[in-house]
């Protein structure tokens, strides 16, 4: 009677079992596994190459990350013989490959038989995406901070719960503060909990996101709590966006006037000094640049310190050779300024002929040190690029340092002298032939010097200079000849000016703008914001 029973019940057991294990088989096989779904990279067809990463992105294994990154920077490759995926990395010997899965290196790999995993910005961005969700988990504040604003700036409001999990997590009030943003801009976004509670608490961002999902719903809601609260905070955001616009444009306002100012300060000795049209003044700044690009390339392992060693380097290359043309052409042509311009102007296409027999007609990129490399993000809305206000500080202690030497020194003291009464000066006892070679000297190194600086602002070629030598010459006309506090404010006052005029007026007619002020001025003020003042200075 027990055989009985227990023979149905027998059977029972064994189909349950069989209906667990074709289950259990069946999930296997509906659900990939890592390597399968990385080998779903290899496929040739876009759509596979989605689907894989689609399947990547839902494993929690420890590569993930590392797949990701190599994605995103192209590095990462299979083999056509067996499509084995593998890591590559540029090494002293040549390139290698590292493979995803059994991690064996290969060394001495030749590049015909890898192809590269193209991928498409949408994945790209997908990617991002999922690497910011890996990272809000980093140990590292800073790691944390940056993928928070990778997150923002793609909207996924599929996001929500690993950033509602984090904030219960997270001690670093700043970063805190930012999940908060991005929590409350993506529920305002899919529409999530209370909208004016999440309009109160993103109202004062100016993060790009922040303000198109509020532009949304200000287009698309229709409570009208919800709609009128959407529009004060666009308004209350477009003020501060126009505010910290206007400090841009007075920050690169300031960097072209540092640029001018460098340019121009030089000029400005010789001119007001000796009273020399000096067209070659924009090939010495040319010169300094190319000094710059020799100093790198005669010391590539020093690219972090190169500009400072440029500098003394450009000023003596430039300063001797302003006082060859000094002492070769100009000191004949003394007295005769329309001579002294049509000389210097067969000079300068002269250097820029030699600049190009010697370095080649092509531009030169002259690298920027890493200190100098990057911005400085005061919010979302200001940024400022660290090289230009390195050149604005260094304009300033260029200018501090030239107006010690003219107003400190003995070779300051004999400049002012003979720039104010040159036959007094020659009574005297002073040697103006000297002074008149050490200040074109002085104001050539100056030249150089301002070189140095417009090679980390753009490349380095032989038309450098001419881009600069005519608003030089307007920069000293309309400060005063020979006046360095005049060169100083008409060299950021012109500078400022035209920047606040491009945005409505375009740069060209900026500066047909700017040029016809100047001659209206010239005409009510002929010598200039700041005439020199002297003996002999109506002559």
């Amino acid at each position: 009677m027990n055989n009985v029973t227990t023979f149905p019940f027998k059977i029972l057991m064994a189909a349950l079992m069989a209906i667990t294990t074709i289950a259990a088989l069946t999930s296997a096989k509906s659900e990939p596994s890592f390597s399968d779904s990385l080998a779903g990279l290899t496929s040739p067809k876009l759509k596979d190459r989605s689907a894989a990463i689609d399947l990547l992105l839902k494993s929690k294994d420890e590569r993930l990350p590392s797949i990701i990154n190599s994605l995103l920077s192209n590095q990462l490759f299979y083999r056509k013989s067996d499509s084995l995926i593998a890591f590559f990395r540029k090494e002293e010997k040549g390139t290698s490959a590292l493979a995803v899965l059994s991690n064996k290196k290969y060394t001495g790999i030749t590049l015909r038989e890898w192809k590269k995993i193209i991928i498409n910005n949408r994945l790209r961005t997908k990617l991002r995406s999922a690497l910011a969700i890996i990272d809000i988990n980093n140990p590292s504040p800073l790691a944390r901070k940056r993928a928070i604003r990778q997150i923002l700036k793609q909207i996924d409001v599929k996001q929500l719960p690993e950033l509602s999990k984090r904030l219960n997590s997270e001690t670093d009030e700043e970063i805190k503060d930012l999940l908060e943003l991005t929590i409350f801009t993506f529920r305002l976004k899919g529409g999530d909990g209370d909208k004016l509670e999440s309009i109160e608490k993103i109202k004062g961002s100016m993060h790009p996101s922040v303000r198109q999902v509020l532009l949304e719903t200000f287009q698309n809601e229709d409570e009208p709590e919800s709609k009128i609260a959407a529009q004060i905070a666009l308004q209350e955001i477009d003020r501060k966006l126009d505010r910290y616009n206007k400090i841009e444009t007075l920050f690169f306002g300031l960097s072209l006037g540092s640029v001018l100012v460098l340019a121009a300060i030089g000029l400005a000795i010789t001119f007001g000094v000796m009273g020399v049209i000096n067209m070659a003044h924009g090939e010495l700044i040319m010169l300094g640049a190319y000094s710059t690009y020799v100093v790198q390339i005669c010391f590539p392992t020093l690219i972090e310190y190169s500009v400072i060693i440029s500098i003394p380097v450009a000023f003596v290359i430039s300063s001797l050779a302003g006082i060859l043309i000094e002492r070769g052409v100009i000191r004949f042509l003394y007295g005769r300024p329309l001579e002294t311009l049509l000389a210097t102007f067969g000079i300068s296409l002269i250097l820029q002929q030699s600049v190009r027999s010697i370095f080649g007609p092509l531009n030169r990129a002259v690298k920027t040190p890493s200190w100098m490399s990057g911005v400085w993000e005061i919010n979302e809305a200001l940024a400022i690029t660290w090289n230009r206000l390195y050149i604005i500080l260094f304009s300033l202690l260029v200018f501090a340092l030239l107006f010690l030497v003219l107003k400190k020194t003995r070779l300051g003291l004999m400049v002012r002298a003979v720039s104010q009464n040159r036959s007094m000066a020659r009574a005297m006892g002073l040697k103006a032939n000297w002074v008149d070679a050490m200040t074109f000297g002085l104001g050539s190194g100056i030249a150089g010097i301002a070189g140095v600086a417009l090679s980390q602002l753009t490349n380095v070629g032989s038309n450098l200079g001419q881009a600069y030598i005519i608003d030089s010459f307007m920069v000293v006309v309309f400060g005063g000849v020979g006046n360095l506090w005049g060169t100083l404010v008409a060299g950021f006052g012109l500078g400022i000016t035209n920047k606040f005029l491009e945005p409505w007026s375009g740069a060209v007619l900026a500066k047909i703008i700017v040029l016809l002020f100047i001659i209206l001025f010239i005409q009510k003020r002929p010598r200039g914001l700041f005439p020199q003042k002297g003996r002999a200075a109506e002559n």
